[in-house]
């Protein structure tokens, strides 16, 4: 069985960690970074997806095609976050039953798949981090997430090729880090 990683999905930056002996250790990248800003930028083809640290760095080149803080319209409708819309450079719109669209060119992308991005990169950094593959995974989210939002976020993991074991509260996994 493999072991679980712990997942820390930010609006800002995100990280992977797991318990080894007892102890956890957060997940280093291929250039040593432990955190990885929650920025996914698609390129102009439908496959060239990049996140973290250089789609952050290309935010500026392409601002309309670089998402960042889509955590805050997980699980929700875009009636609810017409307001938030403005704070981003991104388009976004309301899509499939009212949710929440980031609209990247020609195609759409759902909170949950962008999120998704954030997820597979960090899967593949554990993944080399640990050698071997990984498909569980404990994922944080604020208390004040509502069910929807919740599960927005098991969605996120589905669709990166994980099995989220948990949503856990951010506060909850301080307290239990601490413990």
């Amino acid at each position: 069985m493999s072991k679980i990683v712990g997942i820390d999905l930010g609006t800002t930056n995100s990280a992977v960690a797991v318990v080894d002996s007892g102890f956890p250790i957060v997940l280093a990248d291929s250039t040593g970074s432990r955190i990885t800003p929650s920025v996914v930028r698609f390129g102009p083809g439908k496959d060239e997806v990049v996140v973290g640290d250089v789609a952050k760095r290309g935010r500026n080149a392409a601002p309309s095609s670089t998402v960042y803080s889509v955590k805050q319209y997980m699980g929700r409708r875009f009636r609810e976050c017409q307001e938030n819309a403005r704070s981003v450079d991104y388009p976004i719109g309301a899509g499939k039953n009212g949710g929440v669209e980031v609209q990247v060119g020609e195609e759409a992308h759902s909170p949950e798949e962008v999120s998704a991005e954030i997820l597979r990169h960090l899967k593949s950094v554990a993944e080399a981090g640990l050698g071997h593959e990984v498909s569980r995974a404990v994922i944080t989210v604020p208390a004040y997430f509502n069910d929807a939002q919740r599960q927005a976020t098991i969605e996120a993991g589905k669709l990166a090729g994980l099995t989220v074991e948990r949503i856990i509260n951010e506060p909850t996994a301080a307290a239990l880090a601490l413990s």
